[in-house]
């Protein structure tokens, strides 16, 4: 069975080598939380046209990530090092999908997109080229919306239950980040998923310059 294995919370913080702060520094809290249609009550979200939002409301990694790229960098990387809100064990990341449901006591989560790594995160990591790495490795988490909040802790049992319609995985999605011309096919199968909101307005443009 799949477990929340850590809630991670963050609070402002200075980007390095910039003025502006960011909250992409979570780590991981006891107790309870309570989570909302906009995430996370406390945490912090800075840059709100890019991050949070009710169709990127929690952020999702999962832990079989976590354990490749800790062979890849050879160092230790703690649940929230990549910015996540929950971390879950017992899944496989990269086989998620949109529309994917996760449910964990009385909070369910609905996946919405992939996450685009962004120069913030090559700060945090450290690395100028990081944003690339992430792309290339395709195993990018889950942004989600919440279905129905309610009180939650590290622990919990997750239910991942897949969507039965079509099939789009976020690495599916994240591979194709920054590609001019997508595949019509591919947009109208996209489309007929629970997309994220700025997602699918994109997605109908493309298809609406092609008819």
């Amino acid at each position: 069975m799949a477990i929340l294995e850590s809630i991670n919370m963050g609070t402002p913080r200075p980007i390095p080598g910039k003025h502006a702060e960011t909250g992409i520094y979570k780590e991981p809290v006891e107790g309870e939380v309570t989570v909302t249609k906009h995430g996370i009550e406390g945490d912090a979200v800075m840059d709100r046209k890019h991050h949070g939002g009710v169709d990127q409301a929690v952020y999702l990694y999962f832990a079989d990530d976590y354990r490749w790229w800790k062979t890849q960098l050879d160092r230790d990387l703690p649940p929230g090092m990549f910015g996540e809100n929950f971390t879950i064990a017992g899944v496989e990341g990269r086989s998620v999908a949109v529309g994917d449901r996760f449910t964990m006591d009385e909070v369910v989560l609905q996946v919405t997109s992939h996450r685009t790594p962004c120069m913030t995160f090559g700060r945090k990591m450290g690395d100028p080229g990081w944003a690339k790495r992430f792309h290339q490795a395709g195993r990018p988490g889950a942004y989600c919306r919440v279905v129905s909040g309610g009180a939650l802790h590290a622990g919990e049992p997750v239910r991942h239950t897949p969507f039965e319609g079509e099939r789009i995985t976020v690495s599916e999605l994240m591979a194709l980040d920054g590609v001019r011309d997508i595949d019509p096919a591919f947009l109208r199968r996209a489309l007929a998923t629970p997309l994220h909101y700025k997602m699918r307005e994109d997605y109908e443009e493309r298809l609406a310059r092609l008819l």
